[in-house]
This record gives structure tokens, C-alpha cells and sequence, in this order.
């Protein structure tokens, strides 16, 4: 690639199981925001000086949210959500409102790693953190097979940039 050829958008797609991992944790999110609502209705029933008609706000602002966080935001996150890994370099691309695009450095990867929660691991997936210096970065849902070999690549790629070898 050229110095001043414009980059183009990174190819690698995460795995699709990856939607519903996310919609399954948003919904347990939800779950446990609906704590809210019944906590409101318990104190107006217990303080008279609570108007009861907030509830309907709240529950309102609680059904709009759970559209917002488990229909719609993990389908936009899912479609945007490449990664691509080059020879000297990993670009991460993300984001729904605020879009990064992050450059990582073979020569800056300290270690990589894969990672399994429950859910994913339910669904046959993995994450793959890449260690720098300064931080921590993710491609969160791969499957198993492919997130072990993206691993073994950059581990592989990293130690061949180390000019200390």
C-alpha cells in the first residue's frame, strides 16, 4: 500500500451469533432495569406526596430503551463492528453514533488473547483482546476456530515485528 493511497474499510466481518450474544445480554440488562418502575410504584403506594402518573413515564422511557438497546443498536454495532490484519498492523473499525478506527501496531502488541463468557461460549464464540502498552482492544465475537487462528496470526506477526529479535 502506497504512504498516501487512502485506506480502505476493513473486510473482516465478525461472526453473526455475535447479534444474539448481545441482544441476550441487553435483554438481561433490561430485566434488571425493570427493577425501576416496581421500586417507583412501591414508594408512591408507601410516600403520598409521589404523583403515581410518573410511573407511566417511567415504564414508557423503559419499553423505549428496550427497543433502543436490544432490537435496534446491536443490529447497527453488528453491521459496522471490521476488523483487518495486515503484515505491520491490526485496523478495528466500530461504532454506531462516534465511529473509531483504530490502528494497532504489530510492533506495540505486548500479548493476545481469546476470552469466553457464558453466552459466548453457549454460542460457540470467543473474543480476542490485544494487548499494548497503553491499552486493551477487542474484537469481541469470532468463532472459536477462526478467534484461536486471529490469536495464533497476530501472536505470530507480533513476534516477527519485535526488532529486538
Amino acid at each position: 500500500m502506497n504512504e498516501y493511497e487512502p485506506r480502505t474499510v476493513p473486510d473482516q466481518k465478525i461472526a453473526p451469533g455475535a447479534l444474539t450474544v448481545w441482544r441476550i445480554a441487553s435483554l438481561i440488562e433490561l430485566l434488571l432495569f425493570a427493577l425501576v418502575p416496581f421500586a417507583y410504584w412501591w414508594l408512591s403506594a408507601t410516600f403520598a406526596f409521589l404523583p403515581f402518573w410518573i410511573i407511566f413515564l417511567i415504564i414508557g422511557a423503559w419499553v423505549l430503551y428496550g427497543v433502543f438497546n436490544v432490537i435496534l443498536l446491536p443490529k447497527w454495532q453488528w453491521k459496522r463492528w471490521r476488523y483487518k490484519i495486515y503484515e505491520n498492523e491490526i485496523e478495528l473499525l466500530y461504532g454506531v453514533l462516534v465511529i473509531r478506527r483504530v490502528i494497532i501496531p504489530m510492533i506495540r502488541v505486548q500479548h493476545v488473547d481469546t476470552e469466553q463468557g457464558p453466552l459466548l461460549r453457549k454460542y460457540g464464540l470467543s473474543s480476542v483482546k490485544i494487548s499494548t502498552a497503553a491499552t486493551v482492544h477487542e474484537i469481541p465475537a469470532l468463532e472459536e476456530s477462526k478467534a484461536d487462528y486471529v490469536r495464533d496470526h497476530i501472536a505470530r506477526l507480533a513476534r516477527e515485528a519485535d526488532p529486538d529479535e
